[in-house]
């Protein structure tokens, strides 16, 4: 028997009618709908009432539409970022710095974060992130010192706009500081259907400490009896700690993992068998000496998805160069021009990141019935000039820039418009993110 507030969440997701404004008419845009075998549709309308799709078709009419026109432009779903850290946005340019490497700096300024600076850094994040395209985030909140630092990460993603699992974590992998499941639990019955919230699982540091394990294991059965998606990091000691994810028999459909850089095949068919997923943040497994990430090597991995693992760590919330970097590693390692296919990456980013994130029913494609989240991008800039036609697919992964993702929509509501966020005060809010980075530093 599941709970009330899971059943209240399917109703408010697949039942309830979302109230709106007027009808959203996408018209005469290339339609990349990233379905499974469906082909591209040139000159094609989108027409969306309420927070989803209804039709999808040529010379669609609705008399009180607000019309967006897309001519001459790629429309696609929002891209899904399969993990991040977005409270480190505010420590962007940290890293590097002299000897200054990720864990040291990020520990450090995470342990001066003030409920305040969680809030800016995540908010400030989110929308580098809808800007970019990136209309859902799996972000690994992996710094909560307590519930008002919760409460103030949750606030900011739903602020945002964007959609989103919060994974609910602690700032380390000691029994000092174990996950405040009641604080958890109180944050489930607020859940919104466009933000839920997950686990933020980590494994000891010492994987033979039985006391840290008999915690972590009360936090895992949490999420098993409450139905939350988990995601535990696999790095560091990574062939130890994913032989004791398989050893204790934690894998499973519900469960990431991330960073599986180095990961035996024997692992991975350990993880596809138990129906798991599979994060990749190409970007930062490179920056942080996880190692390479070669596709190829996780082709045996139905469920798997691409992750921006926080924008100060990657440098900036950028899918596309995320897609270049897999794309080259992959050619460059095997020797082959040939791979990988360019639909294959803006899958990995669209349909099978969402479904990676087990919100495949949601979104992740065009189609009637899904959630309406898009991203429109306009190639009449030089960047993207010189394109006589054909197939889209490649010009997209090698030539895009966040700067080409002219609108976006999230829930069937305008995030960004004509290449600007919708409602934000951008001048105001990078003063805030930069006064919140200053008193991080000091």
């Amino acid at each position: 028997m599941y709970p009330a507030w899971v059943i209240a969440l399917y109703i408010a997701i697949f039942i309830s009618p979302t109230a709106s404004a007027a009808p959203i008419l996408i018209k005469n845009g290339y339609v990349l709908s990233m379905q499974s075998g469906m082909a591209d549709q040139p000159h094609t309308d989108l027409l969306i009432d309420g927070n989803s799709i209804s039709k999808m078709g040529k010379n669609l009419q609705q008399p009180d539409a607000e019309i967006i026109d897309a001519s001459g432009k790629f429309v696609l779903p929002g891209f899904v970022d399969a993990h991040s850290h977005l409270w480190i946005t505010t420590m962007r340019g940290q890293f590097r710095n002299k000897e200054g490497k990720f864990s040291a700096v990020s520990s450090r300024s995470g342990a001066a974060m003030q409920p305040d600076d969680v809030y800016i850094a995540m908010y400030s994040g989110a929308l580098e992130l809808l800007a970019a395209g990136i209309t859902t985030s799996s972000d690994f909140f992996d710094n909560i010192r307590g519930p008002e630092w919760a409460d103030a990460g949750y606030k900011a993603l739903n602020d945002a706009g964007i959609r989103a699992i919060m994974f609910y974590g602690g700032p380390d992998k000691t029994t000092r500081s174990p996950i405040d499941l009641s604080h958890l639990q109180t944050l489930l019955a607020k859940q919104t259907p466009r933000v839920s919230l997950g686990l933020a699982w980590r494994l000891p540091k010492d994987l033979k400490d039985a006391g840290n394990w008999t915690m972590r294991d009360r936090e895992y059965q949490f999420a098993r009896e409450h139905h939350l998606p988990v995601q535990v990091h696999v790095s560091g000691q990574a062939d130890a700690m994913f032989n004791a994810l398989i050893q204790r028999d934690y894998l499973a459909p519900f469960v990431t993992v991330v960073h599986a850089t180095d990961a035996t095949p024997q692992q991975l068919d350990a993880l596809e068998k138990a129906g798991g997923s599979l994060a990749l943040t190409p970007i930062s497994e490179a920056h942080v000496a996880y190692g390479l990430t070669r596709l190829d090597h996780f082709s045996r991995i139905t469920r798997q998805g691409l992750g921006i693992d926080g924008n100060a760590l990657a440098g900036s919330a950028d899918m596309f160069a995320t897609l270049r970097l897999a794309a080259l590693l992959m050619s460059g390692g095997a020797k082959d021009e040939g791979k990988p296919d360019a639909r294959h990456l803006l899958a990995l980013a669209t349909r099978q990141g969402a479904e990676a994130a087990g919100l495949g029913n949601i979104t992740g494609t065009l189609q009637p019935g899904k959630r309406a989240d898009v991203q429109i991008i306009n190639p009449g800039t030089l960047n993207m000039s010189g394109f006589g036609g054909g197939d889209p697919a490649a010009l997209i992964v090698y030539s895009a820039r966040p700067e080409n993702v002219d609108t976006v929509l999230v829930d069937g509501r305008l995030v960004k418009r004509d290449g600007n966020l919708i409602g934000v005060n951008m001048t105001g809010l990078i003063d805030k993110a930069n006064n919140s980075a200053r008193h991080l530093l000091e």
